[in-house]
């Protein structure tokens, strides 16, 4: 009985280590080599490998980083140019071609409240944006 125990144990083990977010895994890597010595090999591949498949489907619900991605400047372009180039601090003809330059990601890598605080206010300008 106890082989059946540990099998168990080591079942819910590996259930929640393959559940586990992205950002989960890097703070159980971290965690075991700052506490334990424990590294991963190959720089933690085995568990990034281990989490794909729990993503697939709530990537969405998990999903903490987001890309804003103008595919479209609509008719107001000079508004959306002075937008962008508040937002990004780039020079104004930097901004220019960005926005001729559609689609094109305006933020990377921001939390969903500035990403759509971003979006928000590209769209007022009278643009089109996505989040992705």
């Amino acid at each position: 009985m106890s082989e059946s125990a540990i099998a168990d144990n080591l079942k819910q083990l590996g259930d929640s280590i393959v559940g586990l977010t992205l950002k989960e895994a890097k703070e159980l890597s971290d965690y075991l080599k700052d506490e334990h010595g424990i590294e991963a090999a190959a720089g933690g591949g085995v568990m990034v490998a281990a989490a794909a498949p729990g993503d697939a489907g709530g990537a969405a619900e998990e999903k903490t980083e987001f890309d804003v991605v103008m595919t479209s400047f609509g008719d107001a372009k000079l508004n959306v140019v002075k937008v962008v180039k508040n937002l990004t601090g780039a020079s104004l003809m930097d901004a220019k071609k960005m926005v001729e330059a559609v689609p094109a990601k305006i933020k990377e890598g921001a939390s969903k409240e500035d990403a759509e605080k971003v979006k928000k206010e590209l769209e007022e300008a009278g643009a089109t944006v996505e989040l992705k």
